[in-house]
């Protein structure tokens, strides 16, 4: 048996005891895309009402999981990390400690099976998912397939429990038809059980002040001032987080309170102020072609003299990888772009295309990777430039928000992979670069 597996086994067991002797109401997350920012929305609202503990950063896999139920934020392998562990753990099974009522856990798959493994062992009463898309369609072959794999947090749900299920996603829509549990549904969509009535997004030149709407729910209407988001999609981690609320029998205006402060995680589609009147819209935690095109739609809505778009590639998308990357140029173009700067082997697609359907090469660009990037940046930006800078993890664009920023030594508070080890981590080429996809 590997260490890796050790050690899985062993934060599984230890997991077990703690949820057996603690019995905390459990609230799993999950979902192709939205759903760290969905935990989020529901451990805040959930927070006002319930000692809650919540998945940190992207602590969501068969090692992170068990370390948020024992209530530690990470193992780096080391014996004595691990022996801090033990004995914490340890503690806490011999002497009554003050446990969280509520855990909510970011619950993420990456290949079959992986739903299988946490459910073994976290018995989850109210299951939130987000949205179906392709990411990892690499492992998965279909989006079929992934639907199948986070539904089954759906059909495991207790019939006292709850599932909250994006209407707006008619793939998640459809898993309540094997759930057991009470559902209640979220979204734009006018079937919603909760969902949004008169939306308004307040923005002049200079200044943006997010949404208000009207959230209505078995015929209650309250309003909701989201002051802290600019993304359209963002709203329905808002959706989610109410669901849940609801779920708990929490009254809707403390749940409006709760969401006032609700605002994106580090590279989520943040506005930052960049150097010169730069505005940065930094969407660099990770890239699929659902929120590829998400991001442009805000990019859409916004106003400034000019919109530069720093796209990098989108990775794991299998066999589609060319027309995923082909498919975004009508998203580019409809976004009002003035200059689109490419970055990665998979950007030569989108960087074609767009050439194909008239894009001025005088405002085009194809770099192989950020580093080439940096290296060009002053010939490409202007002062009071909106640029959106976007890519999959590996492609590290964060590094090129880092150097617009207005103060990048506030990096370490206002971006994502600011950790010593991501910080030590060099550029690495992506593997499927060189291989068959």
């Amino acid at each position: 048996m590997s260490k890796k597996k050790l050690l899985e086994k062993m934060l599984r067991f230890m997991a077990r005891m703690v949820l057996r002797k603690y019995h905390p109401l459990i609230i799993g997350v999950t979902g192709s895309v939205g759903k760290s920012l969905t935990k989020e929305a529901v451990a805040l609202v959930v927070s006002r009402a319930y000692v809650t503990r919540k998945t940190e950063g992207n602590d969501n896999n068969e090692i992170g999981v068990p370390l948020t139920i024992i209530g530690v934020s990470s193992v780096d392998g080391s014996l004595f990390r691990l022996a801090l562990i033990f004995f914490r753990w340890l503690w806490m099974m011999m002497y009554p400690t003050r446990y969280p009522e509520v855990l909510v856990l970011e619950m993420g798959i990456d290949r079959p099976g992986d739903m299988d493994y946490l459910l073994e062992f976290v018995p989850v009463k109210i299951g939130v998912v987000t949205g179906v898309s392709a990411s990892h369609l690499a492992f998965f072959g279909t989006i079929a397939n992934i639907a199948k794999e986070k539904g089954k947090l759906v059909a495991s749900l207790p019939e006292d429990g709850y599932a909250i299920l994006s209407a707006d996603d008619k793939r998640v829509e459809k898993m309540r038809e094997k759930a057991s549990a009470k559902t209640i549904t979220y979204g734009f969509d006018t079937e919603a059980m909760i969902r949004v009535d008169h939306l308004l997004f307040h923005r002049d030149a200079k200044r943006v002040e997010g949404f208000s709407f009207k959230l209505n729910y078995n015929g209650k209407t309250i309003p909701v001032r989201l002051p802290k988001l600019v993304a359209r999609h963002h709203i329905a981690a808002a959706l989610a987080g109410a669901g849940v609320a609801v779920a708990l029998k929490m009254n809707l205006v403390e749940i409006a309170e709760a969401l006032e402060n609700f605002e994106p995680l580090s590279g989520r589609l943040r506005l930052l102020p960049g150097k010169e009147g730069i505005i940065l819209l930094d969407d660099t935690y990770n890239a699929s072609p659902v929120s590829v095109v998400a991001a442009l739609d805000v990019v859409k809505d916004l106003v400034a003299p000019r919109k530069v778009l720093i796209v990098g590639d989108m990775l794991e998308l299998g066999a589609n990888t060319k027309q995923e990357h082909m498919a975004l140029a009508t998203a580019v173009l409809e976004a009002g772009a003035h200059i689109v700067v490419t970055v990665g082997e998979h950007m030569r697609s989108l960087f074609d295309e767009l050439s194909t359907l008239g894009f001025s090469h005088k405002q085009m660009f194809w770099f192989p990777d950020p580093l080439s990037v940096l290296q060009n940046l002053e010939n490409i930006v202007r002062a009071e430039d909106l640029i959106l800078i976007k890519g999959s993890q590996s492609m590290r664009m964060e590094k090129i928000t880092e150097a617009l920023l207005v103060d990048p030594r506030e990096a370490k508070t206002l971006l994502c992979r600011q950790s010593r080890v991501w910080q030590d981590r060099p550029f690495v080429p992506p593997a499927e670069w060189t291989s068959e996809v």
